[in-house]
């Protein structure tokens, strides 16, 4: 499996969920996301795993290039909320949440998606994947890769023509339906990001209680 494009399963073995927003800076990224202004803190991926792994216990030693004291009065390393990173990179933001499914949220896509174009796509630990395209607040194509021809969108034809994501579904690996759709729709769409893109620090926030 090719895994040179962000995200993938090698980076984010225990599954994510990403939404791609077309045009807007990644802090009006997390403020669509959270719908309340709430002051982000710089994480790297590792240190997004660490404040997961550890929550209120982590401490200097875990990541000793940041301040404990910050993380802890910023509520991050709480444990009731997702933890969300977002950066950019060409015209695209970018926002990803390890394991967890809140950015699949149907409302949440939809904000975001308020005059601009989104990608979203969610992939579980167990490889059931999800992939939609919202434009202005309008799903048109919501579906499982596996059966990209029962698309739950309102216009998936529009995601076709842009992509031909079909296509390439359906010419390759059954297995590799995912990553083939992902890949295809990326490509056309200009946010094919390298893998690294979200290695260095991002802002992150945690939202309080959004399980």
């Amino acid at each position: 499996m090719n895994t040179e494009i962000f995200p993938n399963s090698k980076i984010y073995e225990n599954g994510y969920c990403v939404v791609f927003a077309r045009g807007i800076t990644p802090r009006e990224l997390l403020a669509r996301v959270t719908g309340r202004d709430i002051p982000p803190i710089f994480l790297s991926r590792s240190e997004s795993d660490a404040v997961k792994a550890f929550g209120e216990d982590l401490s200097d030693d875990d990541i000793p290039d940041l301040d404990i004291e910050v993380l802890h009065s910023s509520k991050i390393t709480g444990t009731d909320g997702p933890l969300i990173r977002a950066g950019s990179c060409g015209n695209w933001s970018f926002a990803i949440e390890s394991e967890g499914p809140y950015l699949a949220d149907v409302d949440i896509l939809k904000s975001i998606s308020r005059d601009t174009v989104v990608l979203a796509a969610s992939e579980t630990e167990t490889a059931a994947a999800w992939i939609s395209y919202l434009e202005n607040g309008e799903t048109l194509s919501s579906f499982d890769p596996l059966f990209p021809d029962n698309d739950y969108g309102k216009s998936p034809e529009v995601l076709e023509r842009l992509t031909g994501h079909i296509e390439a579904i359906k010419n390759g690996d059954r297995t590799e339906a995912h990553v083939n759709a992902m890949r295809r729709i990326q490509e056309s769409l200009d946010c094919a990001f390298p893998q690294n893109v979200d290695t260095g620090r991002l802002l992150a926030v945690r939202i309080a209680g959004g399980y």
